[in-house]
Formats: structure tokens, sequence, C-alpha cells
């Protein structure tokens, strides 16, 4: 498993709350598909990139999130991540919602990505400098 990587900041909008008065649950997904947006420039390059020099690009596959602790208007907030898992055809990556000031965590989200053929439509392998990026990058963190 990787180190964490720092991914995403933000804030907590009066209006990302609903009658309880804490965020919503639509709004964590937000944030942690937003985050997930950075991850690939971090570990090896864009999904663009992917594209042009493979054909092939990723998509989630599965998504579980947990709660932990609830979040409220004008707490600032970092999601982090780390890489959790590499196989033939995905990876799997757990992203973290922590309150920017206690890093205590109020939420995680675990998503695996699998490696995905737009013309085929079908999963494929992961190319292998995809793999060996991430492989150096969980050696070397």
């Amino acid at each position: 498993m990787s180190d964490p990587l720092e991914i995403l900041r933000g804030v907590v909008h009066p209006w990302y709350c609903d009658s309880f008065g804490h965020m919503n649950v639509r709004f964590y997904s937000h944030f942690f598909d937003d985050a997930a947006f950075h991850l690939w420039p971090l570990y090896w390059g864009s999904h663009q990139k992917m594209q042009k020099e493979f054909g092939v690009h990723t998509v989630t596959a599965s998504a579980k999130l947990q709660f932990q602790r609830e979040l409220v208007a004008g707490d600032l907030i970092v999601v982090d991540s780390v890489l959790a898992r590499i196989g033939n055809k995905s990876c799997t990556f757990i992203e973290r919602i922590l309150h920017a000031d206690t890093m205590e965590i109020h939420a995680t989200y675990e998503t695996v990505e699998v490696f995905f053929d737009p013309l085929t439509r079908q999963s494929t392998e992961m190319p292998a400098p995809i793999r060996q990026a991430l492989e150096l990058h969980n050696k070397t963190t």
C-alpha cells in the first residue's frame, strides 16, 4: 500500500448541508469524485494521455462509501488517497475525507478502477508502463 497523497482540499458550504445541519451524502460523493480525477496525473498521467498512448482509460467498477464523523458548514477538508491494490486489469484506491484542522477521518471511499477499452466497451489488461509506474510508486513511498 502506498503512502497517502493529498488530492483535493475544500470547504463545506452551508448549501451542502441538509435539514439536520450536516453535509448531505451527495456532497461526500461530490468531493470524492472530484478528487479522483487528480489520481492518475499523480501516479502516471491523465486519462487523455492513457487514451492517446494506449487507447484505454479507467472506469469505476465499484465504490464503497463509509461515514465516520459529521461535517458541518465551514469545515475545511482534505481528501487523500492510497493505492491499496494493483491487479491485472484493475487497481483499488482508498480515499479519505479528513478535517483540515484535526486530521480526523470523516469518511472513506474505496474504489476499484478497471482499465477499459472504449472501442470494444470491455475491460482490458493494464498497460505495462502504467503497472510499472504504480509498482514503483508503491515501493518508493
